[in-house]
């Protein structure tokens, strides 16, 4: 279900609506101009984030490029229906990418036989395991990507990972006796307990939070549970569509050596080294660097 566009120099932004598991999933589709039935870019965000949190800058990029873009929020995310309100889940995350993609193949405006997908970090890994699934997945991008909860883990450190399990399992006995999530934030400082605390988090992650959000910087804490045993690395030998895999060198939450170990085992993988952080590749001249080799990624490719 569409609504009224949005006009910018090159494109058209439409409000669109779908249902994944019952429930009203809002996403964006960016239109190029003069592109008939153009190939689509599907894009989600990653851990706890929205669609608005820097993404709209990727999308006008490839919009202007000639490729249509679709842009969702999870299920209890932004302007999506679903409670409790930020729930991270990757499996739940997965459905939701698998309902935004045979929506989007449903729309007559753009050539559903010609997608293409792309995440960041969480949703790096969804892209990677979504493609495994969908063998009519035609390219995959995946920036700074979330490869392995085990890996990520000992990479952030014991102390860390025990405080994320007391946390998850206090919320996980609040959900089996049906009371309120017991919430964690989702970024902070490194001396205070966040899903993601290093010292790039905070000030990464912030600084693409749009002002005047009424986002809300927790999540119930389950959700570093089931990051632990969320592990796309498992699925990577199954991506058999070509696939730019964007790694960063001084990533503090991914450990560099397994987004190498992940982008090996795909059959047809360009992967790039870059000397940044988790979040450094949103602004500035590495978001520019980065979005344009991804335009031109999905462009050969789609």
């Amino acid at each position: 279900m569409a609504s009224a566009g949005m006009k910018w120099e090159g494109f058209t932004r439409e409000d669109h609506v779908f249902r994944s598991r019952g429930k009203k999933c809002a996403g964006w589709l960016y239109r190029p101009e003069g592109v008939a039935r153009p190939a689509v870019v599907v894009m989600a965000h990653g851990f706890g984030a929205q669609r608005d949190f820097g993404l709209p800058a990727y999308a006008e990029v490839f919009a202007r490029r000639g490729l249509a873009v679709f842009l969702f929020d999870y299920r209890s995310f932004g302007a999506s229906e679903g409670k409790p309100r930020n729930l991270v889940n990757p499996w739940r995350h997965l459905r939701d990418w698998k309902a935004a993609l045979s929506y989007v193949r449903s729309l007559k405006e753009v050539d559903g036989s010609r997608v293409g997908l792309w995440g960041s970090s969480y949703s790096g890994g969804h892209v990677v395991v979504t493609a495994s699934r969908d063998e009519g997945v035609a390219a995959i991008s995946a920036q700074v990507p979330f490869v392995d909860g085990v890996s990520s883990a000992m990479y952030t450190g014991l102390k860390h990972a025990w405080q994320a399990t007391a946390a998850g399992l206090k919320d996980l006995a609040r959900a089996l006796t049906f009371r309120e999530p017991y919430r964690v934030p989702i970024v902070s400082q490194p001396h205070i307990f966040g899903i993601m605390n290093t010292p790039e988090s905070e000030p990464g992650y912030m600084a693409i939070v749009p002002e005047g959000t009424d986002w809300r910087n927790e999540c119930p804490a389950r959700a570093v549970l089931e990051l632990l045993l969320y592990r796309p690395i498992k699925r990577a030998r199954k991506v058999r569509c070509p696939a730019l895999v964007i790694m960063g060198e001084k990533d503090s939450l991914i450990k560099p050596r397994a987004v190498e170990k992940a982008a090996s085992r795909m059959r047809e993988v360009t992967l790039v080294h870059l000397p940044v952080g988790h979040f450094d590749v949103y602004a500035g001249e590495w978001f520019d660097k980065v979005s344009r080799m991804q335009a031109d990624f999905f462009c050969r490719h789609l």
